[in-house]
């Protein structure tokens, strides 16, 4: 109940605007792509860094107007079913609070009136480390309508933590932003991407309406509103091509997801899931995992899609990704990223 009175409470500034700007707009779309970005234009850290080219290359491209770029707070709305948005809506968030977001991306994106949510980690900004954002810059960026989400107090990778030290990093970051901005965030991101199920039952117990990943897909209710997909770009997968294809693509709902818990003990895991009744039309799934495995997918029935590995993932980190061809020649996109303990 303290969780739907928060959510309620975070996006009712948002409804009466929405109600006067999308009049004379179709809303049908109950789903938004999430995109992800780190730094701006510092080739020193390619992994999680955004050419200035490509950066614009993006913007150029959300400003067509067949496009709807929201805030977090209204694709929340769209998501639970409370108000729906236009189809392509597209929602920017940023991790990390690097200094090349104060001092590159934001003026483009108040230039443009672009929405953006920042998600920090407290203690880097408490340190003054160096290539960070300030506190002052994030009072800034608030003040202009920027939404402030919450990674945790220290980025650490919160699988490898007792419950305790769980919530010891969301109470301790919560109580700093509490003091800096006057208010804790309603929205999280988990460091890395990564968590497990008791990560997100804290996340959930530490007044978060929602809570995102790194693992590809469309943002959709049957995914739970704790482990919601974001296209991550960067100098790699940050191509227009990619880019078209977050921006065009369609959610794949589903049901019965096996393993529940992105932290696997068997690798590889036997992966699975069950596709919505509502899909249509129900085209062959295709499935892709890094590291080079090779895939076998199978269909069980109308609606059970099986999904095995030609071996175990690697150290570290595992995806696989989904797709389904949609309308339009547009795709839809289901992404998992599993752990491996």
């Amino acid at each position: 109940m303290k969780i739907l009175i928060s959510f309620l409470f975070f996006i009712m500034p948002s409804i009466s605007y929405s109600q006067i700007s999308e009049k004379n707009k179709v809303l049908n779309a109950n789903y938004a792509s999430f995109i992800m970005y780190h730094r701006f234009g510092d080739s020193r850290y390619p992994s999680t860094n955004i050419k200035k080219g490509q950066f614009i290359e993006h913007i150029n491209e959300l400003l067509k107007p067949k496009y709807n770029v929201i805030g977090i707070e209204k694709a929340l709305l769209a998501i639970n079913n409370i108000e729906l948005v236009k189809d392509r809506s597209v929602v920017i968030t940023i991790d990390d609070a690097y200094s090349s977001v104060y001092k590159y991306a934001w003026p483009i994106f108040k230039k443009y009136n672009l929405p953006f949510t920042l998600f920090i980690s407290t203690d880097v900004i408490d340190n003054k480390t160096p290539g960070y954002m300030s506190w002052e810059e994030i009072r800034t960026l608030r003040d202009n309508g920027v939404t402030i989400g919450s990674q945790t107090k220290s980025h650490p990778h919160m699988f490898k933590m007792s419950k305790e030290k769980v919530k010891e990093e969301l109470s301790i970051s919560n109580k700093r932003f509490i003091d800096e901005i006057g208010s804790a965030p309603k929205v999280f991101a988990y460091p890395y991407g990564e968590y497990n199920l008791e990560v997100l039952e804290q996340v959930k117990l530490h007044g978060f309406v929602a809570a995102f990943g790194q693992h590809s897909g469309v943002a959709h209710k049957s995914l739970g509103m704790y482990e919601l997909p974001r296209f991550a770009m960067n100098e790699k997968y940050g191509g227009m091509e990619r880019f078209l294809l977050a921006v065009n693509a369609l959610p794949m709902p589903i049901s019965d997801l096996s393993p529940q818990n992105p932290v696997i003990s068997m690798n590889p895991p036997s992966y699975g899931f069950t596709l919505s009744n509502k899909i249509e039309p129900k085209n062959a799934v295709r499935c892709f995992a890094n590291n080079g495995l090779k895939v076998n997918t199978k269909r069980l029935g109308k609606n059970r899609i099986e999904v095995r590995l030609s071996g175990p993932f690697l150290k570290g980190r595992g995806r696989i990704n989904c797709t389904m061809a949609g309308k339009e020649n547009r795709w839809r996109w289901l992404g998992r990223q599993f752990i491996i303990n």
